[in-house]
């Protein structure tokens, strides 16, 4: 196997293109930094192209290794033909290999190899060489009960024994088997007996089947979540087949090794062989490997939407360099203040207690007022959890009694907030402050600007996923943690305002030589360029290479600094400037002039077309968020509580989750609503991130209202009619006694609106 042509054929790329990616990895550079700036050397491999390329590359060394493994484990055994290497050679999975490993893998003595150490292969091979032969007969020749051989029976038993472990461990029959169970093999659950009443939220599959190929892998996880909570059984059946009718799997197991029942003496026997060999060897293994694929498949879907909501929430518009007042919501411990200036540092803090029991609303209202007269905040960052509308109510009450203030109110999602607040990051902040407070900090900072707060919470706490914690952490962690990198580089860091928690993240920082910068600037001041970087300690050469470009340094000495022209082509921003006669000032920002320019006329040895495109571009606008503008959503008064929906309402929300079935709006009422995929638009769609992502504000009609079990159906086309009020009652008891009907397998996207049996199916079981 050659890794950089299959790699390249997988990715639709030139050899040469990955070739270079994997040299630049194996150096270590970073994916945004080749990405970014080595578009020349890889043929502008993207950074998507350039994850997916190191996942594959990583897979494939790992198969190689095991290769290497395998080989010399059956080397070792003296069997070793020029075929099984070759077979070995050509498998390009991990479970391929195995499956021709498995004759050769050490393991416990088994019946078959005590049947061959009693001298029952001859048996075996005689009756299944020529079936005309009587097994009786035969077998006689062959008791010996100081082998353990005792009569008929037990040597035709080890016979057996022998063949279907010899078919059982052929590579072919395997993927034969796998290949059509993963056409025709259907995922099936049942509800366990008694457990009906307990399995409530899993009632959608207490009789539940449909063909593995099209589960989707929100179904999939909710299935496996239910059987290891106790409450289902799993496993695969084959579609259309019921237990007593002929099985497939048995019949490709007979033709495949070739036994057919022709009335001939041994044939009976023969077909007793090839029965037991499924049912015995193979079934299990089957079902085993197919279960186990299946959850991989649906891990990595999940793992999928949790990156793209991850990336979407952290990429959200931020507020800017403003001071904000932040509250932390509560009922009886009172609502947390705290002030952040324009840059995040911390002002002051407070707690008031406007709602029950002390209900002290003015004197809650006093002290705002004077906390934003006192810091010049504009903003007022409310976080979603308890009390948050009550809250945000407060806010209003103090915009309007206070209008010179010119307040602005905006509700975020402070989910996360509470593990940063116990963090290490929060201690070594504020080591003085009530972790309650450094939650307030971080609702307004999270305002301020999302990524550089939520960079300091593990992306997993962040809480935007899919039965996120359903899937492998290792892989989930690894995922987050390249998507964090991306959206940090993406937008670029201040060096001279960043924590060490944002500076980590960014290409070629380790987490020690982001505490020595932060130790460095705290020492000796502001960094006034690049260069003064290279004075860090740790910071060497090939560090400063990878992470120079993605460091910004505003009001510098230099105006490049602050762009993210990467100081190893700054020689090309002076070629320009001496060729045209003018000074850096005078082009940065002036677009008429720089689309004057052509990219070619600049290129050299060491710099190409595509780099000096990209320096083009970053000159009419240096320093660009590539971020949103700022927006918040509109709650509507009055509607405070699930209580208060009615069918037909429109209102503004916030979009909080995007999963494989719909979305999640929070629309003020302490419980997000679903719009179902069918409801995301007019027109047919696959996948919801194409439509919306997590932070888009969004207009939504109430569709039905379930209190009882706090579901709300939304819709985005906001010409869907609601439910009848009739279907909406919801406090008619449910005949828990017999299990649900069956769960027909689902189309990709259902036609009805408005119905919790088409709509909320499964959905609601998300976390």
């Amino acid at each position: 196997m050659n890794i950089i042509e299959v790699i390249a054929q997988e990715l639709a790329v030139k050899p040469a293109q990955v070739q270079a990616a994997v040299t630049l990895l194996d150096e270590g550079a970073t994916v945004p930094f080749i990405a970014r700036y080595r578009k020349e050397v890889t043929g502008a491999l993207d950074d998507l192209q350039l994850r997916n390329l190191e996942d594959r590359l990583r897979y494939l060394r790992e198969l190689l290794e095991r290769r290497e493994v395998i080989l010399n484990s059956i080397r070792e055994q003296g069997k070793l033909t020029e075929e099984l290497e070759r077979q070995l050679t050509a498998a390009a999975t991990k479970t391929e290999l195995e499956d021709i490993y498995l004759p050769y893998k050490p393991k416990r003595r088994t019946k078959g190899m005590i049947a061959i150490e009693a001298g029952l292969q001859a048996l075996a091979d005689s009756l299944y060489g020529d079936p005309t032969l009587n097994p009786q007969t035969e077998a006689e020749k062959f008791i010996d009960a100081e082998k353990g051989v005792s009569d008929v029976k037990a040597a035709l038993e080890g016979a057996r024994y022998i063949l279907m472990e010899r078919f059982g461990e052929d590579a072919a029959l395997a993927g034969k088997l796998r290949s059509f169970l993963g056409e025709h093999g259907e995922l099936r659950s049942k509800v366990l007996e008694d457990k009906a009443e307990q399995a409530e939220k899993f009632r959608d599959y207490f009789d539940y089947r449909e063909l593995l190929s099209k589960v989707p892998s929100h179904r999939a996880l909710a299935v496996f979540r239910g059987r290891n909570e106790g409450f289902l059984t799993l496993t695969i059946g084959v579609q259309g087949h019921e237990e007593g009718q002929s099985d497939p799997c048995e019949a490709i197991v007979t033709e495949h090794t070739g036994i057919r029942d022709q009335g001939r003496a041994a044939d009976k026997w023969l077909s007793e062989v090839a029965r037991w060999t499924w049912k015995v060897k193979l079934a299990l293994r089957m079902e085993t490997d197919l279960l186990g694929s299946l959850r991989e498949r649906s891990e990595e879907a999940a793992i999928a939407v949790f990156a793209a909501n991850l990336k979407a929430i952290l990429l959200a518009a931020p507020a800017g360099h403003k001071a904000i007042l932040g509250l932390d919501p509560g009922l009886r411990t009172g609502v947390k203040v705290a002030v952040v200036d324009a840059t995040g540092k911390y002002l002051e803090n407070t707690t008031i207690y406007p709602h029950v029991p002390k209900n002290q609303w003015d004197e809650s209202i006093d002290v705002l007022a004077k906390l934003c007269k006192k810091h010049g905040a504009a903003l007022v960052s409310i976080g979603n959890g308890t009390a948050s509308r009550e809250t945000d109510r407060l806010a209003a009450d103090l915009a309007k009694r206070h209008p010179e203030l010119h307040l602005k109110k905006v509700v975020v999602n402070e989910a996360g907030a509470s593990v940063y607040s116990a963090s290490d990051i929060a201690r070594e902040e504020f080591p003085e402050l009530d972790v309650s407070i450094r939650g307030a900090i971080s609702i307004a900072r999270r305002l301020q600007d999302p990524l550089a707060e939520l960079v300091k919470i593990e992306p997993k706490s962040i809480g935007v996923g899919q039965y996120q914690h359903d899937v492998s952490q290792t892989r989930l962690g690894q995922t987050l943690d390249a998507v964090v990198e991306d959206c940090v580089n993406a937008v670029g860091v201040d060096v001279n305002m960043a924590s060490a928690a944002l500076l980590r993240r960014v290409s070629g920082l380790t987490a020690s030589i982001a505490n020595n910068i932060v130790s460095y600037r705290n020492q000796h001041g502001a960094f006034a360029d690049r260069e003064a970087l290279k004075a860090v300690p740790r910071l060497g050469d090939k560090c400063f290479e990878q992470c120079a470009g993605f460091l910004r340094i505003s009001g510098g000495g230099n105006p490049l600094d602050a762009s993210a022209v990467h100081p190893e082509s700054y020689a090309v921003v002076r070629r320009i400037l001496e060729q045209n006669s003018k000074t850096v000032e005078q082009i940065i920002g002036d677009s008429a002039f720089l689309r004057t320019l052509k990219p070619q006329d600049y290129i050299s040895d060491n710099v190409g077309v595509l780099t000096v495109k990209d320096i083009l571009t970053e000159l009419e606008k240096p320093g660009r968020d590539p971020r949103p503008e700022f927006k918040s959503a509109e709650l509507k008064d009055g509607v405070e509580d699930i209580k208060d929906l009615q069918g037909g309402m429109i209102l503004e929300g916030t979009i909080t989750n995007v999963t494989n079935f719909g979305a999640f709006v929070d629309i003020g009422v302490h419980q997000d609503g679903l719009v179902h995929i069918s409801a995301l638009s007019t027109k047919f769609i696959k996948d919801p991130h194409s439509v919306v992502k997590t932070g888009d504000v969004v207009k939504v009609k109430v569709l039905e209202v379930d209190p009882k079990r706090r579901r709300i159906a939304l819709t985005m086309r906001l010409d869907d009619t609601p439910a009848p009020r009739e279907r909406q009652d919801q406090n008619r008891p449910r005949d828990t006694s017999k299990p649900a009907p069956a769960l027909k397998p689902a189309k990709a996207q259902p036609a009805a609106v408005g119905s919790f049996g088409s709509l909320l199916k499964d959905a609601f079981n998300k976390r």
